[in-house]
């Protein structure tokens, strides 16, 4: 009965959100409530919500303090050197734009976290996307499938985490793992030349002086916020807080509550200044981190209740005996609708040690299964249990569902070649 409710909550869930009968922030509230009702746990339904906001409430915050820090470095004009040379390269190409932006989240994300690489990466490009006539859905596109195969990174999550729940080091499942990853990021390559063919298609090459473009596309609309005299300072800080990030000298969001103060009262020191910038990053923040806050509820819901095991244990004992020798691809194909339906922290920690034990009856190396659950996190990226992905869709003034529309199928795609690159080199048996 859990297992159905669980499943319908979903099911329920993304028909809303992708018909647009219901925006993602209200249904995110509105369904696991009514779902939670039916189940009879009305009494307990609020102390499940609320330790689902509490575990989301550092996110929430640590998105809150990014998006003022970058909002900062933006009209501080940090990404206009970016934007100019990108503008030279590209010369007005849909497609080498597209290439461009899939390039620079692929390098970007290389810190494994998915909320500076969109921040960085929709700060630079945005502008650029809006002078030249492109969609910003594709930008987005781009950037969440780039970082759905970097987050395979060790320090991005999931490996971890898979290396702890299956007691592994890292040579036996993440170094293996890097020729697939190599793979997914061809595709993505691959996916930004054919969304770049569109985008030519529909409005054509450009042709128009670039250091003229190159001048008026800057991050920031108001040259008067503009610091040049600050830029290597500025850019010595930015630099030095992803260092910390990467390195977790400190918790993330006090990494970036700390770097906003900084930086704010670097470039804006006067008070009235400083309520001004925030006050024009306000509307953003409070859209975006009120989605993470409503993903509390659904997810502090769909655990609370048991929903989650229900569907995890449903789907695990109805594996036909015929897969067992191949139980490394059926683990890598599942992984991408098992952590689109649940968090990673619910799948690695709770699904994948069954999956490894159930492989272990069939002779094959718990490794082997810890390779394959990580190759379904292009896919994972797009679940609307991910809240960094609420953060992309707020940056450029797109709907959850459109870019669900829009890339779905291309992280089938990235997934689908890294599990055949995987299987091609043995990363996983066939």
């Amino acid at each position: 009965m859990l297992a159905i409710l669980g499943f319908l909550m979903i099911l329920s869930f993304m028909i809303l959100i992708m018909t647009k009968r219901l925006s993602a922030m209200i249904a995110l509230m509105v369904v696991p409530v009514i779902f939670a009702l039916i189940g009879g746990f009305g009494k307990e339904m609020g102390p499940m919500a609320l330790d689902g906001i509490k575990s989301v409430a550092p996110t929430g915050i640590m998105i809150l303090f990014a998006i003022l820090f970058f909002g900062i470095m933006i009209d501080a004009g940090v990404f206009d050197p970016v934007i100019r040379t990108i503008l030279k390269v590209v010369k007005g190409d849909p497609v080498k734009i597209a290439i461009g932006t899939a390039a620079l989240a692929l390098f970007i994300s290389l810190d494994g976290d998915g909320t500076t690489t969109y921040m960085i990466t929709i700060s630079a490009m945005l502008p650029l996307y809006k002078r030249i006539g492109m969609r910003p859905l594709v930008l987005a596109g781009l950037a969440v499938s780039a970082s759905g195969v970097m987050n395979l990174l060790p320090w991005g999550g999931p490996t971890a985490r898979a290396m702890t729940a299956l007691n592994l080091e890292m040579g036996d499942i993440f170094t293996p793992v890097i020729p697939a990853m190599a793979g997914g990021i061809l595709f993505v390559l691959f996916m930004a030349y054919c969304l770049g063919r569109k985008e030519r298609k529909r409005i054509g090459v450009l042709e128009i002086d670039y250091s003229t473009m190159a001048m008026t596309a800057a991050a920031s609309e108001d040259d008067g916020l503009k610091r040049p005299k600050l830029i290597l300072v500025n850019y010595f800080l930015t630099i030095m807080l992803l260092v910390a990030l990467i390195k977790e000298l400190l918790p993330t969001t006090v990494l970036f509550m700390v770097g906003f103060a900084i930086a704010i009262t670097i470039n804006y020191p006067n008070l009235k200044e400083q309520k001004e910038r925030v006050m024009h990053y306000a509307d953003n923040a409070l859209s975006v981190v009120s989605m993470v806050f409503a993903a509390g509820i659904f997810t502090g819901i769909l655990t609370g209740t048991e929903m989650v095991d229900a569907m995890s244990n449903v789907m695990i004992t109805h594996i036909p005996d015929f897969l067992g020798s191949h139980f490394a691809i059926f683990t890598a194909v599942i992984s991408a609708p098992f952590t689109f339906f649940m968090s990673n922290d619910a799948f690695y920690y709770g699904v994948l040690p069954l999956l490894a034990k159930a492989a272990s009856v069939y002779g094959i190396d718990p490794a082997f299964i810890g390779r394959a659950s990580l190759l379904g996190q292009p896919v994972h990226l797009l679940s609307p249990l991910v809240p960094s992905t609420y953060l992309l869709v707020g940056m450029v003034g797109e709907d959850f569902g459109d870019l669900q529309r829009l890339v779905l199928k291309w992280a089938c795609g990235s997934t689908l070649v890294m599990i055949v690159v995987a299987v091609i080199f043995a990363i996983i048996p066939f």
